[in-house]
């Protein structure tokens, strides 16, 4: 199930896609999930778009990637009045291929921005944006989407959406089927999906609480309509999760070994103070795959250096810590 689909003449195989996740889908990840088999297709973690005209492609951890990596979907966080021109004109120049216009993320500072999910609420604004994006940029473009705010009216208003998206010619839209006001804490809907479908002939791609083969296809017939499923926070608990899904692992599963290979990638692309936030926050989820994980995770969150952090990690790793069948992300 989902082995192949085809957006804009391009086909991406197979349709299981990494996705964007601020903090955690940066090149020295993508890179990892590379070298572990890969994916269809991989989304940036949501960038700041008139950041892209002030960075160096070739050295900002954010915007740089490798051939192995494969095709890098550039998510934007973009609002009314961005100069999209150059942003995305600076994309085109440096062979960005696909990029996608995020109109899902609920954080209070993305929406203090009027980006986000506030840029999804105004109309005009996101009819605005939306337009110059598709008149502006000639390769695949998509749009990230969950289901709005739930009042009175929602439906009519993200139908009303949905087609117009489709109107202004995006190449397919991603579904995360969730209000904005749930979060992670409510289930995903996707036997909304059909209803979505029913909407627009764009190819859509499922995202929200899919983690593995078994359930994907416990719930195919509510995903039938999707022509691709976008896996986030597990991908990050088990990036070796799509290759075991197309029996394609390289070699058996070592964490100590993948956990020091993201560091030596972190370390490759950011600067120490950095590179220790951003694999803490990773352990925070890798840890789901061990039944004392709390405590590994615990541990590396408090530790003050790199040098602390590797210390307590191999200390822990010498435990030989048991693996737990199926992770859990509920929490984190």
């Amino acid at each position: 199930m989902f082995e192949r689909c085809v957006i804009r003449g391009t086909e991406l195989a197979p349709a299981r896609f990494c996705a964007p996740l601020a903090g955690y889908t940066h090149s020295a990840f993508r890179r990892l999930v590379a070298e572990l088999g890969g994916c269809g297709a991989f989304w940036t973690e949501m960038l700041a778009a008139r950041q892209i005209l002030k960075e160096d492609f070739d050295q900002s951890p954010w915007l740089r990637r490798c051939p192995k990596e494969g095709l890098v979907v550039f998510q934007l966080m973009t609002r009314a009045g961005d100069p999209l021109d150059r942003i995305l004109g600076r994309l085109d120049e440096q062979g960005v291929k696909a990029v996608d216009i995020n109109l899902a993320c609920d954080a209070w500072t993305v929406r203090q921005q009027q980006a986000g999910s506030a840029l999804f609420e105004n109309d005009t604004a996101m009819r605005q944006v939306v337009s110059d994006a598709r008149r502006l940029w000639p390769g695949i473009l998509t749009a990230k989407i969950r289901l709005g705010t739930q009042r009175p009216g929602w439906e009519q208003r993200f139908e009303q959406r949905v087609r117009f998206l489709a109107e202004i010619g995006l190449d397919a839209l991603v579904l995360h089927p969730r209000f904005f006001e749930d979060k992670f804490k409510r289930r995903a809907r996707h036997e909304l999906l059909s209803w979505a479908a029913s909407m627009t002939g764009l190819p859509l791609i499922a995202n929200g609480d899919l983690i593995e083969a078994s359930q994907v296809e416990a719930w195919a017939q509510h995903l039938k309509p999707a022509c691709a499923i976008m896996i986030g926070r597990m991908a990050v608990v088990r990036p070796w999760l799509f290759a075991t899904w197309n029996r394609s692992l390289p070699e058996p599963v070592d964490p100590a070994r993948i956990w020091r290979r993201l560091l030596d990638y972190i370390l490759e692309d950011f600067p120490p103070p950095v590179a220790l936030r951003r694999i803490q926050m990773f352990s925070k989820y890798f840890s789901a795959n061990f039944k004392f994980g709390h405590g590994f995770h615990t541990e590396l969150a408090n530790a003050a250096s790199l040098g602390e952090l590797r210390e307590r990690a191999e200390r822990f790793f010498a435990t030989s810590p048991s693996l737990v069948q199926v992770p859990s992300v509920s929490g984190l």
